[in-house]
């Protein structure tokens, strides 16, 4: 069915603008997937760019949400467009199209009383984007999604008519020119017979800017099995065709670089990020920092990520800190990287804080980090599976609402040929359970079963502050009240801290235990942790006690008991 045309760029169209994207990015994902050969041929651009419009998704929806009566204004829908993708942008693609959507953001929420703009907001939003993304990138190279931008802003200036359709489509058409054209002026996309991935994926979001303003859904790019068999050397695909098989490209080897990439959000000042781009861009390549306003996302492949980190933490405050090695064999005698092998088994789990995404990044798991308010996506742990790279993947959701989102994931994944085991955990301590007594040298089936024996006889509890006035289990509480919650009801209401956990814990041992795991958060009192070992030591023989450093994890504190 045609989509119903939006004439003026208002908050509805923002709206519908982003759910057509994201539409259409899932259609193309595999297909931009296989074309992935620059800058890294990780064969993840189609998936990374999908993961990122979801989050921009989910952030207007919510604004959408919280208006009762009415709608959100152009600025609001606009803002929330921008910072969805910048807290969810996944890799370079996703980076630079995180700040594409915040130059746009920028002209469209520029007067914030104004209810809609036309062509004319429109076409100078577009601008906008293709220079401040080409602004993020410390290398600009022609070739890549930046060329498609700057062809589709170009192009979006010379429309007939101001009204946003003829614009859009203007743009559209622009960019598919110009993605058609990217072989010719990227030497590595020519060897390997494929337009740019990113670029590819900027237009399917074009295209969707153009069903939203007119109604009517663009053709589908040419899809990527149609070998151009005549196609001459440095001459583009017609109409913006792929040159190769999917199965041929997949596996380009790239000339020798950096093995790693480092993404992570950073709070900090203007001047701390514009020294950061200047460490960072001596440590290695593909350099992209995009946000402002105190928030970005820095992006960047090296050698040494722990470098990398550290520059962050220098700068301000990084978090949700994402390092993905890009596979064995980097220092090949022939300077090329080898296609990384996938290992026998892997974990995944969704941990709740920093700390935490360490401590299992320590213990070899790969870790999607749950924001406090803002539970994973099924795509984003769909994304964690693959990343893994296994054959046989163990997947920790770590909360009980997040069964059905990881169930989902997991059938995707067995859809995809990955075998998944899913261990209903839910809290971090239960999955820090099962991770100590995995054994990935062990069969399959017997390693599931020890580690969901390990996370069933692990009692786990949290102390938490109250946000509002509630009915629970214990009683009434008020917001600001401290709450006990063992196995997910609230079992003590108390307004110390410390008093509250030491309640709960008592509760906890009074069933038996051996071992007491305490989980840290960052507004946990300092002394609570050695009051609570404490307390174990005098009252419970032969019970150890850990403690572990979970950073902004949400809960104060979080109680695990074996």
């Amino acid at each position: 069915m045609a989509q119903v045309p939006q004439t003026f760029f208002d908050a509805l169209a923002v709206r519908t603008w982003c759910g057509l994207a994201l539409e259409s990015l899932g259609r193309a994902r595999e297909e931009i997937d296989a074309i992935n050969v620059y800058p890294v041929a990780d064969g993840d651009t189609g998936t990374n760019l999908y993961l990122t419009v979801e989050s921009s998704v989910a952030a207007v929806e919510a604004v959408f949400t919280a208006y009762d009566v009415g709608k959100p204004s152009l600025a609001v829908a606009a803002r929330a467009m921008a910072h969805g993708a910048l807290i969810g942008a996944r890799g370079n693609s996703g980076t630079i199209l995180a700040q594409l959507l915040r130059g746009m953001a920028q002209v469209l929420a520029d007067d914030g009383e104004t209810a809609h703009t036309d062509g004319s907001g429109l076409r100078d939003a577009l601008r906008r984007a293709a220079d401040s993304a080409r602004e993020a990138v410390a290398h600009p190279v022609e070739g890549t999604v930046l060329t498609v931008a700057s062809a589709a802003a170009d192009a979006a200036h010379g429309a007939a008519g101001d009204d946003c359709g003829s614009v859009a489509r203007a743009a559209y058409e622009g960019a598919r020119a110009a993605l058609a054209a990217t072989p010719r002026q990227l030497a590595v996309l020519e060897r390997a017979g494929v337009v740019d991935a990113g670029g590819r994926g900027l237009l399917a979001v074009l295209g969707a800017l153009v069903e939203t303003f007119t109604g009517e859904a663009v053709p589908a790019a040419p899809g990527g099995h149609a070998r151009v068999a005549s196609a001459s050397p440095g001459a583009p695909a017609a109409d913006g065709a792929l040159l190769a098989d999917a199965e041929d490209c997949a596996d380009v080897p790239e000339a020798g670089g950096p093995a790693f990439e480092v993404i992570y959000l950073l709070e900090a000042e203007d001047a701390a990020v514009a020294r950061l781009r200047a460490r960072l861009d001596g440590l290695g390549d593909s350099l992209v920092i995009v946000g402002g306003d105190g928030l970005w996302n820095v992006h960047v492949h090296v050698d040494d990520a722990g470098a990398a980190v550290e520059a962050g933490v220098e700068a301000g405050r990084p978090y949700r800190i994402r390092i993905t090695h890009f596979g064995a064999g980097d220092a090949h005698t022939t300077g090329e990287r080898l296609p990384r092998e996938r290992v026998q088994r892997a974990v995944v789990a969704v941990v709740p804080g920093e700390g935490l995404a360490g401590l299992y990044g320590e213990a070899g798991a790969t870790t999607v980090l749950a924001r406090p308010g803002e539970p994973p996506a099924s795509g984003e742990l769909v994304e964690a599976l693959r990343r893994a790279h296994a054959r046989e993947v163990v997947l920790l959701p770590n909360d009980a609402e997040l069964r059905h989102t990881a169930a989902a994931a997991a059938e995707q994944a067995r859809v995809e040929g990955i075998r998944v085991a899913l261990i209903p955990t839910r809290s971090a301590v239960q999955g820090i359970a099962a991770l100590a007594v995995h054994e990935p040298d062990r069969r399959f089936d017997e390693d599931v079963v020890s580690m969901t024996s390990a996370a069933g006889a692990t009692r786990y509890a949290e102390v938490a502050v109250a946000e509002r006035q509630s009915w629970t289990m214990a009683g009434i509480c008020q917001a600001g009240d401290v709450l006990g919650l063992i196995d997910g009801d609230v079992a003590v209401i108390g307004t110390d801290v410390t008093a509250t956990a030491e309640s709960v814990l008592d509760r906890m041992l009074s069933a038996g235990g051996e071992l007491v795991t305490l989980v840290l958060g960052d507004e946990a009192p300092e002394t609570i942790a050695e009051h609570l070992e404490a307390r174990v030591r005098e009252s419970y023989l032969a019970v150890d006690t850990v403690v572990y450093r979970g950073g902004r994890q949400g809960a104060l504190l979080l109680i695990g008991v074996e």
